[in-house]
């Protein structure tokens, strides 16, 4: 604080707020550490245009998806959880007038919290041990519910039998 130049949303908020609560500009300068100019600067442009944070915000070009874009992105990956970004930006323009580009829809998935994995590679039985779960099933095929009572399990998983 007291630093010249732009103020935060927050400082400006302040700056409006104690004008607002009746503090006059010298007092608001005082307990906020800005120069009385700044006071009345800040506040001078919120009762203009009742505006409080930078215009900083809205620089840039506009989204070119909007919140129903991104709900309508979301139902597209949820269909297709494999889908490509090229699948799903051809999926997404289908229809649309406005056409985006697979970098624009990476972006909004990036934005939305998806990112992209690959499947986790798991080895499959081996001969041996296909061999040895049936000769086990085999083997306990016809236990009764009280023989399995009597077995101690290491690990804690759930059967229905």
């Amino acid at each position: 604080m007291g630093k010249k130049g732009d103020l935060s949303d927050f400082e400006r908020g302040m700056v409006v707020g104690a004008r607002r609560a009746g503090l006059s500009i010298l007092k608001t300068a005082d307990l906020l550490g800005f120069s009385h100019t700044t006071i009345s600067r800040v506040y001078r442009e919120w009762s203009e245009k009742e505006k409080i944070s930078s215009e900083q915000q809205f620089c840039g070009r506009k989204c070119l998806v909007d919140v129903k874009g991104q709900r309508r992105m979301g139902r597209l990956v949820r269909d297709d959880r494999k889908a490509t970004v090229t699948q799903i930006t051809t999926r997404y323009n289908k229809g649309m007038q406005n056409t985006i580009s697979e970098r624009t829809t990476h972006r909004t998935l990036k934005q939305m919290g998806y990112s992209s994995r690959r499947p986790h590679w798991v080895s499959l039985l081996s001969a041996k041990n296909r061999k040895r779960r049936l000769q086990f099933t085999q083997f306990h095929q016809n236990w009764t519910i009280e023989d399995w009572k009597n077995v101690a399990w290491s690990v804690e998983s759930q059967f229905l039998l």
